[in-house]
């Protein structure tokens, strides 16, 4: 029998035992050690999305059923996952933000839970859908990220308010929907608002009071961007001041930039996160609205003490606003968690004209006795990185159909853009691949030690792109293109694939009528799970992508996968609710091709899969 729990039912007053604590979260790394927790937004803090529990596997997956389920209350779509520890787990809704304690050793009973205020005008400032994309926890506290910029911290035993601070202001524009990420003596937030023209960031609080540690914005000086001396010291190169021949813009009729050798950039320029940006037409300084949004997942290695992200597109979206590289937007970033300096940065799609959003995930492993960093991009390239030195590995299109450059050059890092489907003013351009969703949007992939691969969703979805001109005005949409999209040359717009990190090329790739939006999980029984957007949550061979198991859930998928165990038993789980970029249109009742920048048309179809608005369930399974 299937247990339904609601958001409704009577909070109860249960305690919760925690370790004493030496330092700041000394209880969320005990916790990780033990693998029936599952304590950081993707489970350690590589960013793998892994997990050592093995009684689910490839011979017994054919049993694995519903166990309980649990109704938010918010019918709209769930990115992120629960965190679990010991026998409590908690999650948090979309838009209010509510979140709730469960004590998984009475039929997942409501211990506590937490119901912010928020004005809900702030929905209308959110991009893309009412989201958020998880919790942290650490020194005895479960940390929320509400979508209107406040950081709340929570008692871990009894949801009261400790300490709250004020991150973004929605009346700008800036908004949060990220998981607060707790390492050491420190939690770090990001910022949304790029199509508001907001300069975003990423800040460090310290755990105990909410008090900043420390705050790197995007764009703009050295000293607010925190690069020094040291910065890309291994990889001067990364330092240009311009990676291509023509920096202002080009022509409408393509071509625009062709890609500098390497002998002929200078590298070690200083300043560049203003320098970088050319008279803009729009704003006098476009790096103060520069965009750079921060809000995917990011790992930390403690060996080295870096912590590791990427920031978004810059603003606004009609390139001819903004000549010039537009640096550090579009940058996987590599900070001491100390103090901010930035150790390396490595910007993936200088003067994006796309909105090839580089916030997706960095994921950290080890090889040969080094640590690599790696990050599929929405731009359609895998990136390997040395994790310490920031040099470049690999740098593979992950599916043949990526057009808009033909590939990257490893000792700089820039991309050989094809001016057939560059972008400019008043100009359509026809047949982009991928589209502003990219290959991949914000949904992780997986790494499993094991098999030595990686496990990606994929979007195979192209566009035609035109920017038009846009005024800013502070707090409304500062976008400046019109979108529409169209399934990519395989005839289906996603799928889930596997892929070597050393070098980037595929292994094996699954087909899927929609774009894979949900994170995935890999276990050491060589199972991987993700869901997808036609409400199927499913199990792969590892090796051989073979499906193995699926489960019809009652929204489309765009939370993360994970597991946990409980009174020796493990579980598999995850959240429906259809939204994000694919599904926020169909939420919202939007049907012309061009609304929600494209997704409206691109995703009609899915009103044939899913109810509106999309119902949020928590989702778990066991044997």
């Amino acid at each position: 029998m299937i247990k339904t729990k609601t958001a409704f039912g009577i909070a109860a007053s249960v305690a919760l035992a925690l370790p004493v604590m030496a330092f700041a979260a000394a209880d969320q790394e005990t916790a990780m050690k033990d693998p029936n927790n599952w304590v950081h937004p993707r489970g350690q803090h590589n960013n793998q999305g892994y997990s050592t529990l093995a009684q689910i596997n490839k011979g017994n997956i054919k049993n694995l059923k519903m166990a309980w389920t649990f109704a938010t209350g918010v019918n709209r779509g769930h990115e992120g996952s629960p965190v679990v520890v010991g026998n409590m787990m908690y999650l948090v809704s979309a838009f209010p933000n509510n979140v709730y304690a469960l004590d998984l050793n009475d039929n997942q009973k409501i211990v506590w839970s937490y119901f912010p205020k928020q004005d809900p005008s702030v929905q209308a400032v959110l991009c893309c859908d009412n989201v958020t994309r998880g919790l942290g926890f650490g020194d005895g506290k479960i940390f929320l990220q509400q979508n209107d910029g406040m950081l709340v911290a929570l008692d871990a035993k009894d949801g009261k308010k400790i300490w709250e601070v004020k991150n973004t202001d929605p009346k700008v524009g800036a908004t949060n929907t990220n998981a607060p990420h707790v390492i050491k003596d420190k939690v770090l937030t990001g910022c949304s608002g790029a199509e508001f023209g907001v300069r975003c960031f990423i800040q460090a609080y310290n755990i105990k009071d909410g008090s900043t540690a420390w705050k790197a914005y995007s764009t703009g000086p050295d000293a607010e961007t925190l690069h020094d001396a040291n910065t890309n010291k291994d990889n001067p190169l990364y330092n240009a001041l311009s990676v291509y021949q023509d920096v202002n813009g080009g022509n409408k009729e393509g071509g625009s930039f062709k890609r500098l050798e390497a002998s002929q950039i200078k590298g070690g320029e200083k300043e560049l996160g203003t320098r970088t940006w050319l008279k803009p037409q729009a704003i006098k300084d476009g790096w103060q609205h520069g965009g750079g949004s921060v809000w995917g997942w990011w790992p930390y290695d403690a060996k080295t003490n870096l912590v590791y992200y990427g920031a978004g597109n810059p603003s606004v979206w009609n390139p001819d606003v903004r000549p010039g590289d537009n640096k550090w937007s579009m940058t996987v970033t590599a900070r001491d968690l100390d103090t901010g300096i930035a150790k390396w940065a490595m910007q993936m799609t200088p003067h994006d004209e796309w909105d090839y959003d580089g916030v997706n995930e960095v994921i950290l492993f080890d090889k040969g006795g080094k640590t690599y960093a790696w990050h599929h991009d929405r731009n359609g390239f895998a990136y390997t990185w040395n994790a310490v030195t920031g040099t470049l590995i690999a740098a593979e299109k992950v599916h043949p159909f990526v057009n808009w450059a033909a590939d990257v050059d490893l000792k700089t890092g820039v991309p050989s853009k094809d001016g057939r489907y560059s972008t400019h003013q008043d100009y359509n351009a026809k047949g982009i691949c991928p589209a502003a969703l990219g290959t991949k949007d914000q949904q992780p992939a997986a790494y499993s030690p094991k098999t030595g691969l990686m496990y990606s969703p994929l979007n195979h979805v192209c566009m035609t792109y035109e920017p038009v001109e846009s005024k800013y005005v502070a707090g409304q949409p500062w976008v400046g293109a019109t979108l529409t999209m169209f399934a990519g040359p395989d005839g289906v717009m996603g799928g889930f694939a596997a892929y070597d990190p050393m070098t980037n090329k595929k292994v094996w790739y699954n087909k899927e009528k929609f774009s894979a939006w949900s994170g995935a999980l890999t276990t050491a029984t060589d199972l991987v799970f993700y869901g997808t957007l036609d409400r199927w949550f499913k199990a792969v061979d590892a090796k051989s992508g073979k499906e193995l198991w699926k489960f019809q859930v009652g929204s489309g998928a765009i939370g993360n996968a994970f597991t946990y165990g409980n009174k020796g038993k493990q579980y598999v789980g995850i959240f429906s609710g259809i939204g994000g970029w694919a599904g926020v249109a169909m939420n919202l009742g939007m049907t012309s091709d061009t609304d929600a920048l494209g997704a409206a048309g691109g995703y009609k179809e899915l009103t044939k899969y899913n109810a509106a608005p999309g119902g949020g369930a928590l989702n778990v399974f066991a044997l």
